[in-house]
């Protein structure tokens, strides 16, 4: 029987709302500028550009509670808040009248962005997963099963800082609903049990600075706070 040589690390999870269970997270992927208007904030036009996709580590997602530590290496940390989708059956070529049975449940999550580092990269034309794949950068909410709370496709979306709305939208203005993520994605790689999809965030993103309290949530799924520290 083989060892290892080192001790494996524990497989990063996420709470299940309301129980003692957790969901077990295999791989992240995040949709970039699902949104229009938040496309159109990037400088982009989102009538014309398909769906793209990066990846964060799986221990980036962190509980969406208490203290949030400010990354090193930036000096202009962005939130953006996002629907997080919850992969609970295998599935490789999935049709979008398919897709939807393949999610298990849903949660809010926030994509943090070090956006001075992705301006950079983008402007040497160089890789940007270090603007968004650092410790800490997702933290989530606890998931909730879709027995519980069906499949969302409308409903608000939003974030305060400091109790001021500094984004809001609507699940219905995404560009590419979830099943579409979800068929397009896995045309590309196999999507596995335990895979979240993060599926973009509405127009309003900014900067943060330590002591920032973070409040935000989808309707009919969660809310989070978190303070920046």
């Amino acid at each position: 029987m083989s060892e290892f040589v080192i001790a494996p690390v524990a497989t990063p999870s996420l709470a299940v709302e309301g129980t003692s269970s957790r969901f077990p997270i295999r791989r992240v992927f995040c949709v970039g500028r699902n949104y229009s208007e938040h496309a159109r904030e990037m400088g982009h036009d989102p009538d014309r550009e398909p769906p793209f996709f990066f990846m964060k580590p799986a221990d980036a997602v962190v509980p969406a509670e208490g203290d949030i530590a400010y990354p090193p290496l930036t000096e202009d940390l962005h939130h953006e808040i996002e629907l997080v989708v919850a992969i609970g059956k295998d599935g490789v070529d999935i049709s979008p009248e398919d897709a939807l049975n393949h999610v298990w449940g849903y949660g809010v999550g926030l994509d943090l962005t070090r956006r001075d580092l992705q301006a950079q990269a983008k402007k040497m034309g160089r890789p940007w997963e270090f603007a968004k794949a650092f410790d800490a950068s997702a933290p989530a909410t606890p998931l909730r099963p879709v027995s519980q709370i069906g499949h969302p496709a409308k409903g608000a979306i939003w974030l305060d800082v400091n109790g001021e709305r500094r984004q809001r939208g609507d699940l219905s203005d995404q560009i590419w609903a979830v099943q579409d993520v979800i068929a397009y994605l896995s045309q590309s790689v196999g999507l596995k049990a335990g895979d979240l999809i993060y599926t973009g965030t509405p127009a309003g993103v900014g900067a943060l600075q330590q002591g920032d309290v973070v409040t935000a949530g989808v309707e009919g799924v969660g809310e989070l706070s978190v303070t920046i520290r």
